[in-house]
């Protein structure tokens, strides 16, 4: 799951499915706000606007750049270093770049899950808190220093890290087993099959850890802490609401994690085999080092 990670590209069609995903993961279980996925999307649309859908957008548009720019220089020199295109360094790489682009990603996503948490329920927030993503941080920073902006750093690690691993990992072993071929004339749809498959895979891997995170990261947003750390917040989550809680908004995370990475592998690849046709190439698939992912998680 490419920040998220591409939640996880941090785009506009993203943020929507993204903010779902937040709402549903953080409500309380004692007055829960929303049924399921679809009653969180009317609710906000209802209350909200349509909107309201888009809060938070500013964070990943920010990152968005810098983390690209360092996944691809991460990605491409491990698999460089590595030597040999294997499906374990294309675990290895990916994982690599996860764990690197955290800097950024943490960050960004911290301040995209306050804003999405602003005015909940509300039309026109009475009291913002922040202005925007820019604004959110630099009062974090100025009540909680360098600390307080990599709130969430460690789930961030435990979720990235092997999530972009998995991504990697299971676009590769995917485009071998379904034969990818410049003259298969089902070349495209096998590239979209295996990489929303993809997508899903990385989030399926890491989500309970991004439920954590998104509550650890939304925590102290009405100026209560509630939770002491990962594992306080791991154990009073459990006791509250049982193991459905590391499920929650999963839905409408998959329903966003198929599309988004099918067109993004299937775009990226059909560039590159075209750019190194035109070299004299012949490889359908795309170099390790280019692909990019989900969200995811940041995001995907």
């Amino acid at each position: 799951m490419w920040g998220k990670s591409l939640e996880r590209v941090p785009r506009s069609a993203l943020t929507a499915g993204g903010l779902l995903q937040v709402r549903l993961q953080v409500q309380s279980v004692e007055k829960p706000l929303y049924r399921g996925t679809f009653h969180c999307f009317q609710s906000i649309v209802r209350q909200e606007s349509m909107f309201g859908l888009y809060k938070g957008i500013g964070s990943p548009m920010m990152g968005l750049t810098f983390i690209n720019a360092i996944v691809f220089g991460v990605q491409g020199n491990t698999m460089r270093f590595l030597g040999r295109d294997t499906p374990m360094n294309q675990f290895l790489a990916g994982a690599a770049a996860g764990t690197i682009q955290c800097v950024i990603c943490c960050p960004m996503e911290l301040a995209k899950t306050r804003m999405q948490m602003q005015g909940t329920g509300e039309k026109k927030s009475k009291r913002k808190l922040y202005k925007n993503s820019l604004d959110c941080l630099v009062r974090i920073y100025n009540r909680e220093g360098v600390r307080g902006i990599n709130r969430g750093m460690v789930t961030t690690l435990i979720r990235e890290t092997p999530g972009f691993g998995v991504y990697f990992l299971a676009y590769d072993m995917l485009t071998r087993s379904l034969g990818c071929e410049p003259d298969d004339p089902y070349m495209i749809p096998k590239l979209l099959v295996a990489g929303g498959m993809s997508g899903i895979a990385s989030w399926l891997s890491t989500y309970p850890v991004d439920v954590i995170k998104s509550r650890l990261q939304a925590d102290g947003v009405g100026g209560v802490s509630q939770y002491s750390g990962i594992m306080d917040c791991v154990r009073q989550s459990w006791q509250r609401e049982g193991w459905r809680v590391f499920t929650r908004g999963l839905t409408s995370t998959l329903l966003r994690a198929f599309p988004v990475n099918a067109a993004t592998f299937a775009t990226v690849t059909l560039v590159l085999m075209y750019a190194r046709q035109e070299e004299g190439g012949k490889d359908c698939e795309p170099a390790p080092h280019a692909l990019q992912q989900q969200a995811q998680p940041s995001s995907l």
